[in-house]
């Protein structure tokens, strides 16, 4: 497959699919919403300098690294534009549960995960519309798809916002039905996720087969990347071992399945893009999974 060939897959979906995953993503931010309680936020009052530090080692800096790598390698745009939408989507919360198996700093993490899903309904759609630009063959690719900066931020802002002010408002006013909402919710928008990957899969998969080797090749690059980042911004810090350790994770495991039902509800479900999405949500696990066996055998 060229690279033509791979930047002019399409997932077009119809009103139905476009409304369904504009709902899966309000019910995934809903869901995060429904997670965040106040002491999640109290580090920040005590540890300032270490959760800033990590905030913006995530919003700015994994970005940043995104598009020196983009430079260095030069994918297709459709593979950059996926590289883009999953380094200005928020930490996963996977990254709590790999820095409890590696006996890191487990509040820290969560704190971090809190923070930064909190203001991803701001700063993620302007990173994205950010960095997209700022590479011009992306940037030249969006235009062939009519894509419209100021409506993607004004529309993803609004879907972003709106079910994270809710959730928070729930929770704050009753948190006994926030947490039963919690796990429905969650389980809803993953189910509307699922059937999303299933179809994006039926439809790329079979024209993707010949690309496989690059898709893959570019998601271990990009996804070691940001492992190192996290790596680079503790030591930096000067933080203790067990903060180091969950800021690795909360760098390296991003929220994946965020990024893919933006590219599929926003950017027309552009091939190279949601196959990179796809992709790293199936290797990061596999990537923290070793890191985690690495740090328990050596404790590093």
């Amino acid at each position: 497959m060229d690279i033509a060939t791979l930047d002019e897959l399409r997932i077009v979906l119809d009103p139905i699919g476009q409304i369904a995953l504009a709902i899966a993503l309000m019910l995934l931010m809903f869901g995060i919403a429904l997670n965040l309680k106040l002491e999640y936020f109290k580090l920040l009052l005590q540890r300032r300098t270490v959760l800033i530090g990590g905030v913006v080692t995530q919003a700015i800096v994994l970005p940043l690294v995104t598009y020196v790598l983009v430079l260095l390698i030069r994918p297709p745009p459709s593979i950059a534009l996926g590289m883009f939408v999953i380094a200005s989507c928020p930490g996963g919360v996977v990254s709590n549960y790999f820095t409890y198996l590696a006996a890191g700093n487990v509040a820290y993490s969560v704190s971090l995960t809190a923070t930064s899903s909190a203001l991803a309904a701001v700063l993620t759609p302007v990173l994205i519309v950010f960095w997209s630009q700022s590479y011009e063959p992306t940037a030249t690719l969006l235009q062939s798809i009519e894509f419209s900066p100021l409506a993607f931020l004004l529309q993803t802002t609004a879907l972003l916002v709106l079910p994270l002010l809710a959730g928070m408002l729930l929770v704050g006013r009753n948190p006994g039905l926030a947490a039963v909402l919690q796990k429905r919710v969650t389980r809803a928008g993953a189910l509307i996720l699922i059937a999303a990957v299933v179809y994006a899969s039926v439809k790329l998969l079979p024209l993707l087969l010949p690309a496989i080797p690059m898709l893959v090749g570019t998601t271990i690059l990009h996804n070691s990347a940001a492992f190192a980042t996290g790596a680079a911004a503790g030591l930096i810090m000067r933080a203790d071992l067990a903060t180091r350790r969950a800021l690795i994770f909360e760098v390296g495991i991003q929220n994946s399945g965020l990024a893919l039902v933006v590219l599929l509800g926003q950017f027309q479900g552009l091939g190279g893009a949601a196959a990179i999405a796809g992709i790293w949500g199936l290797w990061h696990l596999i990537a923290g999974g070793t890191i985690v066996a690495i740090m328990r055998r050596y404790d590093i």
